[in-house]
């Protein structure tokens, strides 16, 4: 069922979780899921049309004898909503819903997809949202200190100047409450107790407005804590449930073709480990032919992965023989890469120049934080330099795209001078005349017609 069939997004239905997780995974959310994406998201084998030699899709095949498939999970659903967030908020708002909630709170990075999405669905659930946002500098302003601004008024120092770019565009247009907290503060303090300590200020904040009899506020804030990616026990069951999608979209695929089609490898962006869990758990469970996951870190590193989604699927409830660790299942079926390269959310000029060129060969657009920058350092780090490259050739390699297209604005001045070739701009010289006067004519810059 996708949004577009069902009477109000509040409206949650009993979740029946596949098959394979029967007498394996024992916490299934209690209560249910809403349905908010639009489901299923397209699957298909990527074809590129570029007469280059050295063009990304071309050099996977010719190199490793790799075709590369895609999961449209950026299209989960529009601008505000888009991206794989919403799979893992289908389970939580109606977990908040059901429990009474009137607010959620939640934490990210200043151009957080999940705070933007978390935000969006809140609002159309009727509950407040509450966004707590790491800023890109120990500043409080969240300002660089390296920032060229010619004047430093009130205005620049204000806790309100963190502009409007991007997701932050949507996280105001649906009127959010937003925090910001310095990345000090955030790797201090973590993320958690971050939310639990906002969640247990507007809880006091009510009951102190009671006391004085503040009319303004006489509905007690029940505040819903929301982890860092919505990536906790309950988030992670939308990508159990993603699985089962794939595993019907590639049987189809498959049949379609008259002939058998493996799964071999499936690659990711792995920022909060909610996403990872879900996959990765999923893949071990359901295939009969286990692909291998590759989960690519955009943040901290391998070993921080490895134990932190060991602990998302404990919280799921796997059930293990007694020899047998969820961290020694896990990495049976899935390896953590690191794929951050200069560090969370800070782009090299290689990495956007991958993201414009694949954008030119497929029509897709990846964002540079997340999907943009597991892919490249996926095809540019892990193959090459894996202790068994023979794994992947001639191999069928499933990218899951996860959305985040949002974030581009933010690269918008580090993208000009690759854009300006790729993407020439042209005056039009209709009337065939060479008016110097005209600020707008160059003879280099126009032709006639």
């Amino acid at each position: 069922m996708s949004m577009s069939t069902i009477p109000t997004p509040r409206q949650a239905h009993a979740y029946e979780p596949p098959i394979w997780t029967r007498n394996v995974l024992e916490n299934i959310p209690p209560n249910g899921r809403l349905h908010l994406a639009n489901l299923p998201t397209p699957l298909y084998k990527l074809e590129s049309f570029t007469t280059k030699k050295n063009g990304i899709l071309q050099s996977l095949k010719d190199e490793y004898g790799i075709s590369l498939f895609v999961k449209r999970d950026d299209m989960t659903g529009g601008v505000e909503l888009g991206g794989n967030k919403l799979r893992k908020l289908e389970f939580l708002m109606a977990d908040a819903l059901a429990k009474g909630y009137n607010a959620v709170v939640t934490i990210g990075g200043i151009q957080s997809n999940h705070c933007r999405a978390t935000a969006s669905v809140a609002r159309m659930m009727g509950l407040e949202p509450h966004l707590i946002l790491r800023t890109n500098s120990n500043n409080k302003s969240g300002k660089s200190t390296s920032s060229s601004s010619s004047s430093n008024t009130s205005k620049s120092k204000s806790n309100d100047d963190i502009g409007l770019t991007g997701n932050l565009l949507m996280d105001r247009m649906v009127g959010s409450h937003i925090y910001t907290c310095t990345p000090g503060e955030y790797g201090r303090i973590g993320s958690d107790a971050l939310v639990e300590r906002l969640c247990s200020h507007l809880r006091q904040q009510t009951t102190s407005n009671d006391d004085n009899n503040n009319e303004d506020n006489n509905e007690c804030c029940k505040p819903y804590g929301i982890p860092v990616g919505g990536s906790n026990g309950i988030g992670s069951w939308g990508y159990v449930n993603a699985v089962e999608e794939v595993m019907g979209q590639w049987t189809a695929m498959r049949d379609s073709l008259g002939s058998f089609l493996s799964l071999d490898h499936v690659v990711f962006a792995c920022g909060s480990g909610g996403t990872a869990a879900g996959i990765g758990l999923g893949m071990a469970l359901a295939r009969p032919h286990k692909p291998h996951v590759h989960a690519m870190g955009v943040c901290d590193t391998p070993s921080y992965f490895e134990h932190h989604v060991s602990q998302i699927i404990t919280d799921m409830g796997l059930v293990l023989p007694s020899y047998l660790s969820t961290q020694e299942f896990i990495s049976q079926h899935m390896d953590f890469h690191q794929g951050k390269g200069l560090g969370y959310a800070t782009s090299t000029p290689e990495e956007l120049e991958f993201c414009t060129q694949f954008a030119m060969e497929t029509g897709i657009v990846l964002d540079p934080v997340y999907s943009g920058k597991a892919l490249y350092q996926f095809i540019n780090h892990v193959l090459p330099n894996h202790e068994d490259p023979e794994s992947f050739k001639n191999t069928n390699v499933l990218f899951w795209h996860t959305g985040g297209s949002l974030g581009l604005y933010d690269k918008a001045d580090d993208l000009l001078s690759t854009l300006q070739t790729n993407s020439p701009v042209q005056r039009l010289n209709v009337y065939d005349t060479n008016n110097n006067d005209d600020d707008d004519a160059d003879d280099k810059g126009s032709i006639s017609i």
